[in-house]
């Protein structure tokens, strides 16, 4: 068996951009399917949020909110209401109307997000067959990263609106972080447009009908799931909001419901990188292989297709909150220096392999060889160059790792001689240290204590005390 018909990838040619067809949905059908997906991301913000205290709860061995509501549901629903009666207070050097703007920034482009991620089959609603779907373009995976980084513009905003410095600082910093991670995430999401020939996420969903590219892309998926976390400014990545360094952050500033704007823009983000996740990676609103295996015509398109797609989402949504209650927040210098020095390379030679093995795979279905400058290499040729060009960046990297570690001990390295008497006062010598040459306690630039006018005075009252002694 061939490493191309064993790995099971390249059965089918890139694909013509398709996407979902939208001919038999008037506009009133479209504005239900976008209410659905508005209240669908607002009554799972509202159980994600309990399920989260409920969880860490758990895992803390304390039992997390269980009084209103049955086992604590109505919580969330509580504190939204608790934020809407607090009074809302302005810094009076704040920019009033981007002051105001930035929380909005940051919660409505998390929606728009959502709009064209397939949450399951074709499906009949008043008698039209339209996917459940609000929307689809050619490039609609480039379309949430825009969108994404149009988030950005609403952290920034309220760090500087604010009129104070840590806000600033809060929201210099969460900015660069997101925009970090951000090239890493894109990066990590090209070996999905090269398997599947789309960008499209109806036609990525399609081409997984016989296998996830969570197995043929795992190095993505890996790069991913960390690039998310970092994007969302969860932990361990909250760097944001370091309570001993930023007080709070970006928004140390708001209260009442524009507060409460910018968890709501982080817990919908949570479900958007979740639901592309689900969409690139695991099929999207497929059914799970065994269910597919006994029948997949009965329990894999149509409604069930929204089950599937919600149970896929809720395991990443369940990682987010096992990492919140399992890891300690990092620290600024490493995290970056991960994103950059690290995820951004790695993901670069990554994105480079699966290049020539993509194209290994589409020469071998026709003349099993791959022309590449003039000469004709094999599969396995492409793909032993491919890994070793991977290893050569992570050694290289590690190298440079050990290297910087190295330099930073000699630069921080105590002086093996030292004055015991240097400042004034005795200091003991170090480990591996040892004393000067013994010298004068005070030095030549030192002024005496007391003038010559004070010591004249002060002797000549010693002696007429003396005298009438």
């Amino acid at each position: 068996m061939s490493f191309v018909t064993a790995y099971g990838v390249a059965a089918a040619l890139p694909m013509e951009n398709p996407t979902a067809d939208f001919s038999d949905t008037p506009w009133w059908v479209a504005l239900i399917k976008a209410v659905g997906v508005f209240v669908y991301l607002l009554i799972s913000t509202l159980l994600v949020i309990w399920f989260e205290r409920r969880v860490i709860g758990r895992m803390q061995q304390r039992p997390g909110p269980n009084r209103n509501g049955p086992f604590g549901l109505l919580q969330t629903l509580a504190d939204g209401m608790k934020s809407m009666l607090k009074e809302d207070i302005t810094p009076a050097n704040a920019e009033k109307f981007i002051y105001t703007l930035a929380p909005l920034i940051a919660a409505t482009m998390a929606f728009v997000s959502f709009a064209i991620i397939p949450l399951g089959g074709t499906v009949s609603m008043f008698g039209h067959e339209t996917p459940l779907q609000v929307t689809d373009v050619p490039i609609a995976v480039l379309l949430v990263l825009a969108v994404a980084s149009v988030g950005v513009y609403g952290i920034i905003l309220a760090g500087w609106s604010s009129g104070s410095t840590y806000p600033l600082l809060g929201g210099l910093r969460s900015t660069a972080q997101v925009i970090s991670y951000e090239i890493a995430m894109g990066l990590s999401l090209v070996a999905i447009f090269l398997y599947s020939g789309s960008m499209s996420t109806s036609a990525i969903v399609s081409a997984q009908s016989s296998l996830w590219y969570i197995l043929p892309a795992f190095f993505s998926f890996a790069v991913y799931v960390i690039t998310m976390v970092g994007e969302t400014n969860r932990l361990p990545f909250d760097l944001a909001e370091g309570e001993g360094e930023l007080t709070g952050g970006f928004h140390t500033e708001y209260s009442s419901m524009r507060f409460a704007m910018f968890f709501l823009g982080e817990y919908v983000n949570m479900f958007t990188v979740s639901a592309l996740a689900t969409t690139l990676f695991l099929g999207g609103p497929q059914a799970p292989p065994l269910i597919s295996a006994i029948n997949d015509n009965m329990f894999g398109g149509g409604w069930w297709g929204l089950l599937w797609f919600t149970l896929k989402l809720w395991v990443f949504m369940f990682i987010f909150v096992w990492l919140r209650g399992s890891l300690p927040r990092v620290r600024y210098d490493q995290f970056m220096r991960f994103g950059w020095k690290f995820l951004i390379p790695i993901t670069l030679a990554w994105v480079v392999a699966v290049a020539f093995i993509r194209g290994a795979q589409l020469g071998f279905l026709g003349d099993s060889k791959l022309t590449f400058a003039g000469r004709e290499l094999s599969v396995a040729t492409v793909v032993i160059v491919s890994i070793v060009a991977v290893i050569a960046l992570a050694a290289a990297w590690i190298w440079d790792d050990k290297r910087a570690a190295k330099a930073a001990a000699e630069d921080e390295a105590p002086p093996e001689e030292i004055d015991p008497f240097e400042g004034g006062y005795p200091v003991p010598p170090l480990p591996g240290q040892r004393l000067a040459e013994p010298g004068p306690r005070i030095s030549a630039t030192r002024e005496p204590v007391l003038s010559t006018a004070s010591t004249t005075s002060a002797t000549s009252t010693f002696a007429k005390e003396e005298d009438h002694g």
